[in-house]
């Protein structure tokens, strides 16, 4: 019976491992695909001689998803409120490009998703100084 405990026991860790492996070098092929997106964009932008709002909106979303890349790497933790924060930016930009051609409805709809993702930030700002958790390990 040991011996099937100790096999469980190292293909959890060599599934663990792969996982991580996996984990980070889909992180990596992201880091390269932004990258990569932000020369195209810087790229479009010289040609057209100046940036737009809609452009400097885009460069906040690559740096807000690389600041998320880099926090993963250095806490081994993916912040969640990045992922809204990218959100919000999105919404913002959308409004921002569209909103000459927006619906009144569609312009209070975006305005409340971004009221939402805020007030989910809130929350999840408050809930983890209220009660802040351990490490996934500690479960």
């Amino acid at each position: 019976m040991s011996g099937l405990s100790s096999s469980h026991k190292f293909i959890e860790r060599v599934g663990n491992e792969l996982n991580n492996i996996a984990h980070v070098l889909l992180l990596f092929v992201l880091w390269v695909a932004v990258l990569w997106s932000t020369t195209a964009s810087v790229v479009d932008i010289l040609h057209k001689g100046t940036p737009s709002l809609d452009d400097l909106l885009l460069f906040f979303i690559y740096l807000e998803i690389l600041a998320m890349i880099g926090i993963y790497f250095q806490t081994k933790r993916m912040p969640v409120r990045f992922l809204i924060y990218i959100a919000i930016t999105a919404i913002t930009r959308v409004l921002v490009v569209d909103i000459k051609v927006m619906s009144n409805i569609t312009i209070i709809t975006y305005t409340g998703a971004i009221a939402l993702l805020a007030i989910a930030i809130l929350v999840i700002k408050y809930s983890s100084a209220r009660f802040p958790g351990g490490s996934p390990d500690q479960s």
